[in-house]
C-alpha cells in the first residue's frame, strides 16, 4: 500500500512538472509584432480586420495600440523643450534656490527695538 502511494505521488509530480514546462512555450508562441500591427492600423484598417489578417485577437491589437500610445506620451515628456526646462530647474535646485525666487522682492531687514 505504501509503495502505491509513493508511485502515485511520483507520477503526479512528473505530470505537474511536464505541464509547467509546456505552458510558457504556449504563451511565447502568442507574441505579437506590434510594429506590424501599428503599420496596418496606420493604413486605415479596423482593429477587427487587422486581427483577422494577422490571426490574433482584437485584444492583442488593442494592447499594441495602448503600448504605442504610452510610448508616444513618454516621448512627448522628454521632448527637447521639456528637457531644457527640467535641466534649468534641476540646476536651480542644486544652487539652492527655486526658479521663481529671483523675481520675488527681498524682505526688509528686521530692526531691534
Amino acid at each position: 500500500m505504501r509503495k502505491l502511494g509513493i508511485t502515485t505521488a511520483s507520477v503526479m509530480l512528473g505530470v505537474a512538472l511536464s505541464l509547467s514546462s509546456v505552458v510558457p512555450a504556449v504563451y511565447a508562441a502568442e507574441s505579437v509584432d506590434c510594429d506590424a500591427v501599428m503599420q496596418e492600423l496606420g493604413q486605415g484598417k479596423s482593429m477587427r480586420d487587422v486581427a483577422s489578417d494577422m490571426k490574433i485577437s482584437v485584444g492583442r491589437v488593442r494592447g499594441c495600440k495602448k503600448r504605442a500610445a504610452r510610448a508616444a506620451k513618454a516621448e512627448n515628456k522628454t521632448s527637447p523643450g521639456n528637457t531644457e526646462r527640467m535641466n534649468r530647474s534641476n540646476a536651480a535646485r542644486a544652487a539652492g534656490s527655486s526658479p521663481g525666487a529671483e523675481a520675488s522682492p527681498a524682505a526688509p531687514p528686521a530692526t531691534a527695538p
